[in-house]
């Protein structure tokens, strides 16, 4: 299967899983709302530059805007993380051996480690971005950083769970 038909069949499955299944979940806490749809921008090839895949981004978050009636606040949380993907990238992997070997981000093209930090903090500034666009003010510091940390907290468990579900084989980039 085509990269492309691959990236859009797994655009329709994380909005549809985010809109018909998380977020129908009666809420679990006052801190806690489940996302898993920005795993879409994560799992995007190496490949991609920082402006398509900001561009990709952005109408992914407009998407799944449509449906929760958000009117861009996901969209500019999309685009945040898309913006600083490509940078983090650079820092956790050499540049040589794996962006040069492999097709797109996973555990297996990156190891445990730095995957883990990779997902870890792109979910953090995501949920951080996204919770302070809702807002637009502080408010309670505390409930804040509560609300931040219980979110991002159950993100990675279903991006844990949904990684060990759906194992990607890390496929070699060939010379096509």
């Amino acid at each position: 299967m085509s990269t492309l038909v691959k990236n859009m069949i797994r655009f329709m499955l994380f909005i549809g899983v985010q809109v018909y299944i998380l977020n129908q979940i009666p809420p679990l806490h006052q801190f806690i709302v489940p996302y898993l749809y920005f795993l879409y921008i994560l799992w995007l090839p190496f490949s991609l530059g920082r402006f398509p895949l900001m561009l990709i981004a952005f109408f992914f978050g407009l998407s799944f805007d449509y449906f929760t009636g958000t009117m861009g606040l996901h969209a500019a949380a999309c685009v945040m993380i898309a913006y600083i993907r490509p940078f983090l990238l650079s820092l956790l992997i050499p540049k040589e051996s794996t962006e040069q070997s492999y097709v797109e981000p996973s555990i297996s093209s990156m190891g445990w480690a730095p995957y883990s930090l990779y997902v870890g903090l792109l979910t953090f500034i995501h949920h951080f971005y996204l919770v302070l666009l809702e807002w637009l003010q502080f408010g309670s510091f505390v409930y804040f950083l509560g609300k931040v940390t219980a979110t991002t907290g159950v993100s990675l468990m279903l991006i844990f769970i949904t990684e060990m579900l759906f194992s990607r084989k890390a496929k070699f980039r060939t010379n096509k």
